[in-house]
């Protein structure tokens, strides 16, 4: 029962959800006051943001945020970190960061704590991203209660999928970018050679991330028989964006292209029929190219099933607080 639903003629009170985002960098947190059904959204009230290099420890985090907002008790709680979750034990390694998810659930006094990656949180909150906040990168028509999948190339590539079936749903994480990248056109399988050269395993993540942004333009530059100084992404896009540079051009566009073809991969394996959401920090800041490239007609491409590729809907993040949403929506969907 959401808490917009009545019980004898009285709105059943919410209990607050405290909501973190932690990153190698900040350690973002929030507290979800409310959900309206109405507009779909949860209400998130004193936002703070600290450097994450001021706490030896997560639980001075959590005590600082606490005695920022004065609050009562928190019974709820969800914290979304950067790095993979595997039972009991959280690290982050960036950090040095690490704690026993029971041990902080009874210093806390929370009667539900739950701990997922970024990614995860992304994935719990699709149900609830805002149409007109976001872009359609591809038409389609998503299938009520169907799987949703989200990912997104930043500094690594995350993936995971909203799963629903007969009334019922999780998220599966799961390590798409250290699968192997898949060469479809000629030039792919140029630039795939060359990368090849250089590494043992060609992933994904290798090419559809920060770092990768870098590793494609020198494949470039070498299958075009050009020499390039070695620079990095943002390097790269500001030569492209100011017309300085063919190569960068043709690697951020071939960026793109070669991306739709791995997203299109992704909604095959997830069985994706709910949509396909982006994020991640690289391809809201090349909205414009994205929309202009080949991503639609090759997410398409997938012979026999190029026809159930076609329905899918394809979604750019541009919306805020999307680890806030989704670690709200964890807690929220498990007692509702």
């Amino acid at each position: 029962m959401s808490s917009s639903s009545t019980q004898a003629g009285n709105k059943v009170a919410f209990s607050p959800i405290l909501v973190a985002d932690i990153g190698g960098t900040n350690a973002r947190f929030a507290l979800i006051t409310d959900y309206k059904n109405s507009d779909n959204a949860f209400v998130i009230d004193h936002q703070h943001t600290f450097p994450s290099c001021d706490f030896r420890s997560f639980e001075d985090a959590v005590d600082a945020y606490l005695a920022h907002i004065n609050s009562p008790q928190i019974l709820r709680a969800c914290l979304a970190v950067a790095g993979p979750v595997k039972g009991e034990e959280v690290m982050l390694t960036n950090l040095g960061w690490q704690f026993n998810v029971t041990a902080l659930k009874q210093r806390f006094g929370f009667e539900n704590l739950q701990v997922i990656n970024d990614f995860a949180a992304f994935a719990y909150a699709a149900p609830y991203l805002s149409e007109k906040d976001n872009i359609c990168v591809k038409q389609g028509i998503a299938q009520a209660n169907a799987n949703i999948a989200v990912f997104g190339p930043g500094t690594g590539f995350g993936a995971a999928c909203l799963v629903r079936s007969q009334g019922n749903q999780a998220v599966m994480s799961c390590e798409a970018g250290h699968i192997s990248l898949a060469p479809v056109t000629e030039l792919d399988r140029q630039l795939h050679a060359v990368l090849r050269d250089e590494l043992q395993h060609v992933s994904v993540e290798n090419v559809f991330a920060g770092p990768g942004i870098a590793r494609l333009y020198r494949a470039m530059a070498k299958v075009q028989g050009k020499v390039v100084n070695d620079i990095d992404a943002a390097q790269i896009a500001e030569l492209a964006q100011t017309n300085q540079c063919i190569i960068a051009e043709q690697t951020l566009n071939h960026f793109c292209d070669w991306l739709g073809s791995v997203a299109g991969d992704i909604a095959l394996s997830f069985g994706a029929l709910g949509g396909v959401y982006i994020g991640g920090g690289i391809l809201p800041r090349m909205q414009e190219r994205l929309l202009n490239s080949r991503f639609t007609e090759r997410f398409i491409a997938k012979g026999v099933m190029s026809q159930y590729n076609n329905q899918i809907p394809v979604t750019l993040v541009r919306q805020e607080h999307i680890p806030f949403i989704g670690a709200a929506a964890c807690i929220h969907q498990g007692q509702n």
